[in-house]
Formats: structure tokens, sequence, C-alpha cells
């Protein structure tokens, strides 16, 4: 390497995990339709192994698309899907809703644990908005360190667990703002949208096909093909100065007149991971330039706190196109 110039040669050989993620995006695709992009970003949080939320109206396919992810993955031991499990967030939810709670066996004559639906490998935190911050924080531990403290007792999760959460709009009626150290678990936020006219046109023709393709899903990967893949992915090469210009961005995002609140090192962290994983879904063993741009508002948007609305469009896109200036001055990969 000189001056700041990465030959290609000297890049670690492909590593063949494309073909594996491109199975797995073809086959949600068969059933949610027109969002590639958004599917490969919540397939980019998995092989990161962090969690996504996904904001956006009732009725545009978030709860689908995180049941067709886990009706795509087999099991441990390559039968049947991954653990699915569902918990429709509610004001009236308890903590021990999430955990589960001691319960009295009458054989043992004794008190035993069973365990909540955060036993499980893929879980759908549905409308995560409508229920208490007390509620909320009671995913703060197993997001965090994929464990549950019960009592004296902490028990493991699952090896993959992750989590895909969805909210409404906060200005919808009985809706909580979430809490910032809730929402710093997230590696990113996504908004889903409307699909186009044409694909919304086609969804409406092949409605039946596509409930009929949710039942019929292919498990085109392994839990441990995932394992593998997140295993990968911390793998992919970042050269040095896309890690300074991460940690450029999450600097100015704390002193920017129009955040109020910045980054924090843990989204740092986390925006490495995204990087890498995103890098790797495209078929490369390296992190560029443009992934960086690609993936910056989904990681650190949520994250932010910004002094007013107006701001808020231009004041990340005032980072990020000032540290994509920078790095395309340095040529960091001769092509």
């Amino acid at each position: 390497m000189t001056d700041g110039v990465m030959d290609m040669q000297e890049q670690p050989s492909a590593i063949g995990a494309q073909p594996a993620t491109d199975r797995l995006i073809a086959q949600m695709e068969q059933v949610i339709r027109g969002k590639r992009r958004q599917i490969e970003l919540v397939v980019t949080c998995l092989l990161a192994g962090g969690h996504i939320l996904m904001e956006d109206n009732p009725g545009t396919g978030k709860t689908v698309l995180a049941r067709t992810l886990a009706q795509c993955i087999s099991g441990g031991n390559g039968e049947g899907h991954v653990l699915f499990k569902r918990i429709q967030f509610t004001p009236d939810l308890l903590p021990m809703d999430l955990i589960g709670s001691h319960i009295f066996d009458d054989r043992s004559r004794d008190f035993v644990f069973k365990k909540g639906p955060l036993f499980c490998n893929v879980l759908l935190a549905d409308e995560i908005n409508r229920a208490s911050p007390k509620v909320q924080s009671a995913l703060l531990e197993a997001m965090a360190e994929h464990q549950i403290t019960v009592g004296d007792n902490t028990l493991l999760l699952e090896k993959m667990f992750f989590t895909i959460a969805t909210q409404n709009p906060i200005e919808m009626e009985g809706t909580y703002p979430l809490p910032a150290a809730q929402l710093d678990r997230f590696f990113m936020k996504i908004y889903f949208g409307y699909v186009d006219e044409e694909t919304e046109m086609n969804i409406y023709r092949e409605y039946l096909d596509i409930a009929r393709n949710l039942v019929e899903l292919k498990q085109v990967l392994s839990m441990q093909d995932i394992l593998h893949l997140q295993a990968e992915a911390g793998k992919v090469f970042v050269h040095e100065e896309i890690v300074r210009a991460v940690s450029n961005i999450v600097r100015q995002t704390r002193v920017h007149p129009d955040i109020s609140l910045g980054a924090s090192t843990r989204s740092g962290i986390a925006f490495l991971k995204c990087l890498r994983a995103w890098a790797l879904i495209q078929g490369r063993t390296y992190v560029t330039e443009d992934d960086v741009r690609d993936i910056t508002r989904h990681v650190l948007d949520h994250r932010l706190v910004y002094r007013n609305k107006d701001g808020k469009q231009k004041a990340l896109d005032s980072i990020v196109l000032k540290e994509a200036e920078r790095l395309a001055k340095l040529k960091l990969y001769a092509r």
C-alpha cells in the first residue's frame, strides 16, 4: 500500500458468501415484493449480529417480512425452521410476559421457571411503541447481551437471537416514544414504505399466490449457515481511512448545531459491523466509500436528537457529504 492506495490484490480472497445471501434474499422476495433494499438491510443487521427497528404505517408488510425471514432458515438440527416468536406489544403488557415467570409445579412441589417468548431465534416485537417504557426496557439486556436475568439467575438466549421490532409513527394515538437507551440497541432503523404503483397492482393480482408462497417457503439456509456468515462478516476488510470516516461522522454529530444529542461510541461500533455485513451481501470482502454513504442514515439517524425538524434531513447529510468528499480525494482502492 502506497500513498493511501490499497491494491485490490492485497484484499482477502473471495469467501463465497454472496451466493448464500442471494438465495435468502431471493426466497424472501417470493413474499415481500418490491422491497429488495429493505430486505438487504434486514439481512445486514442479522449478519452484523444486531437488531433492526422498522417504522411505518400498519399494513405495509413489516410483520410478514419477519415471519418470512424465519421460515427461510432451518433450525439447529437442519429440520424445521428456526424458532420464531411474535409479541404483540400493548399498554397492559408486563415484563414477565416477555421474560417468563416462575410457576408452581404440583409434581415437584416447587416453583419452576417457564420461559417466555424471548427464548427464540427470531423475535418479532410488533408495535413495540404501544407498550410502556418499563416493558420496552425489559428487552435491553436480551438485545445487548443475549441473556436475561431472573432473580439471582442469568439465563443465556439462543446463539442466533435476532429482534425485528416494528413501530407505528409516534404521531399515532396510543404510542410511547422509545427511550434513547432502547433505540441505541437497534443497529438500524428503516422505513418500510409503500410499494410503487406497478408492484402494488401485481400484489393485488397475485395475493393468493403470495399467501401460498409464505406457507411453502423453502428453507435455503440453516441456523449454522447464519452463524457462519456472521463470522465471515467479521473478516471483511475495513480500510483505516474508512474507520476514521466513521469516527469523524460519529464525533461530528456531537458538535453539529442542529443536533442536541449525538451518536455514542456504541453506535460507531454498530456502524462498522453493519458496513462489513453490507459489503458481504454486495459480494465484496472489503468496505468501500459508497458503503458509508449507503447506510449511514439507517445506522445513525434514530440515535440522534435534533433541535428542530427543519434541520433533521440536512444535518446528517452535510456531515456524511463532508466525509465522502474527503474519502473520494484519497482514492483508497486501485481500480
